[in-house]
């Protein structure tokens, strides 16, 4: 029997609900419900968990120990077959299409679902038990039974509604997510459709894209109806996600679902289609869509024009235009706005006013004072600042006031080109104007001055905005030092900002990294350290790319014991220090020859667990090898494949390279047999040959020639044309004509110039014949011509 006697014993009450859920239309194959026993004794039903959402083996299903709704991952079977509809890739069709056929046959379809509406879900996100569900929800880090407990009572006396408010008041999306599959599994309840309509608005917002599709699935197993919006939805979060395939594929699913589709879900396919460069499929739909008789609107052409724009076809976006006219759609100003967008950036200033003309004329659309700060803020963008000036004033002519905002982004075009006297110019207009400029205006000069390399400029600059009564930020007093910092005058920089207190003004991780960089460069290694240590104490934390810059001034300078303590500190300061930042000073330790401290460094990382990666592996590789420490480095070698590491290019030449100039050639052998076992190098036993040249072991060379000649490529052929000259600068021809030879017998051409020098220093040697041999080989394969022969 699956339940104890003790379990019967509870009443009929459970009985009837028991059997009532097992009869239920909603209620699905399921693992048998598990009776389990709570911290006060009383008996609780565990959730019904579908063998789909957690796999079959016991260890897949969630710990008790856990807060319910964290566990997250549902390991779906990679069988099913909505999986592999979406996943899929296939070559481009018009198979997706196909969900357009059912607009016909379910055209009086009914989508009367429930939906929340946005006032009622801001009221219920007051009431007092949604409040008081999200302050459990928050405390998941500390579950325990008695808040699951808890969190359950109250689940059952939630309204769909107030479920939906619950969802969308998480701050985090998984959040939200983890609490509707932990709710979905509880006893006596399931989830209304308003529900999971919401569950998958949320996460189209959101690049969760399997969360999206495994709330869809959800629905179908709990007998829910699915409407194009939830595949809409679905669409958005693949969309973005950057799976546009997978966005298109879920047509295919509402194909197989009898879902008709309505013009949102056409809008979001053309819109994931334009997205993913496929205008010519975006056409191609519009037209099945217009066959089956579902009309575009505005929206849908809007993105068709967006689409041709980021083609560069701005002739077939007007030519749209007028078509969505003789069509009955009216364009709106997002139409005109996105073509004249792409005009902004190309500077098409002649096509700019024709559209310009044209939205106001043929579809009375007045240019308003939006539309001119649209292409003021469009032309300056991309630095076309006269431009931006042009329409600022022809704007003001037609009685149009042009905010600071604006002032603001035609002054820093002109500050981006070095253009600053135009910028001052501006600037002094708008106070004459009486538009007076704030601190982005004022900071967008000053790093205009800065820029120009007129640090003096800047300072005069910055304290002309207090005598305006426009206080510099953090953002001012960082442009200036980045100036003063990029014309050698670090050390200015670096009191002006101890000043800052002074000055009432605060430096940022920013202020502190332009700084230190500023030191680094002008060669101040310790203060520059200094600085890294001082912001650490403020709570900014450099980023190991600016660790590292700072190591390697430190290691060039000859310095790897310094650079070895400034990592150390770096460490005990907690900022982020990574395994390249190792790297860099058990590179500086081998460049000083210092093995031994840089092996120790080695061992270091794993204490601090930093785990080596191959770079590591090969600077370490190539230090012992240029010190003929080779058994070494094979033990480092066999080490980094132990780890599971993937030898790089560079490991492969640097194994190469170590072992040929020792002469270890046996030992490079075995060792590229193990290193090519875990990953095939292609050019490995050509590069061997070429160093065994440049080495002179030509002997060795030529044996292991058969290696390369088994696939017969362009490489092999440059492989063996430098084993040729190599025997030629030798004056050993006979050998260079036996490897044209064995290129011949393996269908390759050598160089006909090459095989030239060989046959006339064998004639020279007196070989005459296989000199007249060599040449009459091409001429057999049609490459010379007879008289070449003589």
């Amino acid at each position: 029997m699956l339940f104890s006697n003790r379990f019967w014993s509870r009443g009929l009450c459970y009985r009837r609900r028991f059997h009532s859920f097992l009869n239920s239309k909603q209620s699905l194959q399921s693992t048998p419900t598990q009776i389990v026993r709570t911290s006060n004794s009383s008996l609780h039903f565990s959730s019904f968990v579908d063998k789909d959402d957690f796999g079959d083996h016991p260890s897949q299903q969630p710990s008790q120990s856990l807060p319910p709704f964290d566990q997250t991952s549902i390991t779906q079977s990679d069988t099913e077959s909505e999986d592999e509809a979406l996943e899929e890739e296939e070559e481009d069709s018009e198979d997706d299409f196909g969900v357009l056929d059912l607009f016909n046959l379910n055209k009086t379809q009914q989508n009367s679902a429930n939906k929340v509406v946005g006032g009622d879900e801001i009221d219920e996100l007051r009431h007092p038990l949604v409040r008081e569900v999200c302050r459990l929800i928050s405390l998941k880090h500390s579950w325990n039974p008695n808040l699951e407990g808890q969190l359950r009572h109250f689940l059952r006396s939630l309204k769909p509604k107030q479920v939906c408010a619950v969802l969308r008041a998480q701050t985090d999306e998984r959040d939200a997510l983890s609490f509707f599959y932990w709710a979905d599994r509880q006893w006596r309840y399931r989830h209304a459709p308003e529900v999971y309509d919401k569950m998958l608005e949320i996460l189209s917002r959101t690049k969760l894209c399997q969360g999206s599709k495994r709330v869809l699935r959800l629905m179908a197993r709990r007998g829910v109806e699915r409407r194009p919006e939830a595949f809409g939805y679905v669409m958005a979060s693949y969309s973005r996600a950057g799976k546009l395939r997978s966005a298109m594929r879920v047509l295919n699913l509402m194909q197989k679902a009898g879902c008709a589709p309505d013009l949102s879900i056409c809008n979001t396919a053309i819109h994931v289609l334009v997205m993913a460069n496929r205008l010519e499929k975006a056409l191609r739909f519009l037209e099945r869509m217009r066959r089956v008789g579902i009309a575009p609107d505005v929206i849908t052409y809007n993105c068709l024009i967006k689409g041709y724009c980021e083609v560069h076809r701005v002739v077939d976006a007007l030519e749209l235009i007028d078509t969505m006219r003789h069509g009955g759609c009216y364009p709106d100003k997002i139409s005109y706005y996105t073509i004249m967008g792409f005009l902004c950036k190309e500077k098409r200033i002649k096509e700019l006013r024709e559209v310009l003309e044209k939205m106001e004329g043929e579809a009375k659309l007045l240019a308003d004072q939006v539309t001119y700060k649209t292409i003021i803020h469009g032309l300056s963008k991309h630095g076309h600042g006269d431009d931006a000036l042009l329409f600022l004033r022809e704007s003001e002519e037609k009685g149009f006031r042009v905010d600071k905002v604006g002032y603001s982004a035609v002054v820093h075009s002109f500050c981006k080109v070095g253009n600053l006297d135009k910028a001052k110019e501006l600037v002094n207009e708008m106070f004459s104007k009486g538009c007076i400029p704030d601190v982005v205006t004022y900071t967008t000069i000053v790093d205009g001055f800065c820029r120009a390399k007129k640090v003096d400029q800047a300072k005069k600059m910055l304290q002309s905005m207090y005598k305006h009564g426009c206080k510099p930020n953090t953002v001012s007093y960082t442009a200036l030092l980045n100036g003063l910092c990029r014309s050698g005058n670090s050390l200015e920089a670096r009191e002006m900002m101890n000043m800052s207190e002074e000055e009432w003004w605060t430096p940022n991780g920013i202020t502190y990294s332009v700084i230190m960089h500023g030191l680094r460069r002008q060669g101040k290694l310790s203060e520059a350290c200094d600085v890294v240590q001082e912001m650490a104490k403020k709570g900014f934390f450099p980023t190991p790319a600016e660790i590292n810059l700072l190591i390697q001034s430190i290691c060039r300078a000859g310095k790897a014991s310094d650079a070895k303590k400034f990592l150390e500190k770096c460490l005990s300061i907690g900022c982020p220090v990574n395994a390249i930042n190792f790297t860099t000073v058990i590179h500086g330790f081998c460049r000083e020859g210092d093995i031994s401290t840089a092996l120790s460094l080695l061992d270091d990382m794993y204490l601090s667990n930093r785990q080596p990666d191959v770079v590591t592996y090969t600077t370490m590789i190539d230090a012992l090898g240029r010190r003929d420490r080779l058994e070494e480095a094979t033990e480092l070698v066999n080490k980094m494949l132990g780890k599971g590491l993937i030898p790089t290019p560079v490991t492969y030449r640097t194994v190469i390279h170590r072992y040929c100039e020792k002469g270890k050639l046996e030992d490079l052998l075995k060792l590229l047999e193990k290193m090519l076992g875990r990953k095939e190098f292609r050019t490995a036993y050509n590069l061997v040959i070429e160093k065994l040249c440049a080495f002179h072991n030509l002997d060795e060379a030529y044996k292991h020639l058969g290696k390369v000649l088994r696939t017969a490529s362009k490489i092999d052929a440059d492989t063996c044309h430098v084993l040729m000259e190599s025997y030629l600068k030798k004056g050993i021809a006979m050998s260079a004509y036996k490897v044209a030879c064995r290129m011949f017998n393996r269908n390759l051409i050598p160089d006909t110039k090459l095989c030239e020098k060989v046959s006339e220093r064998l004639r020279l040697d007196g070989k005459s014949m296989e000199g007249e041999a060599l040449m009459t080989k091409f001429v057999e394969r049609g490459l010379l011509c007879p008289k070449l022969k003589q």
